[in-house]
């Protein structure tokens, strides 16, 4: 059973720092890609940043040069490096991780962790 476990969330003022983890269950190369998304109160879940099996990586236009995803494969963890906040960066931000098999998408959640910006 896939477990995504979420950490490091908290308030933060703005032009401030947090670095979110995501610990993930098994080997994080068994999924083509790990993504980081964010859910502000009303909003829906939109993709912040993103890093495939091969190391790729894709940021959103509003956290590109601010925000870093990387991971650490020994321990099966991906990174969210967030600098330079702003309230607008306030949500749930949610580890998810996804998988194609025979042709059928796979998507795994975590729980979430709470982000504040205060401004």
């Amino acid at each position: 059973q896939v477990q995504l476990v979420e950490s490091g969330g908290g308030l933060v003022r703005a032009g401030g720092s947090l670095r979110l983890s995501c610990a993930v269950s098994g080997s994080i190369f068994s999924f083509d890609a790990v993504n980081w998304y964010r859910q502000a109160p009303g909003n829906q879940r939109d993709l912040v940043a993103a890093i495939t099996s091969g190391g790729i990586t894709n940021y959103a236009d509003s956290v590109k040069g601010r925000f870093t995803i990387s991971r650490d494969n020994a321990t099966n963890t991906v990174y969210l490096q967030m600098n330079s906040l702003k309230p607008e960066d306030t949500g749930v931000y949610y580890c998810n991780a996804d998988r194609s098999r025979f042709g059928r998408l796979y998507n795994y959640w975590g729980r979430g962790t709470q982000v504040t910006v205060s401004s």
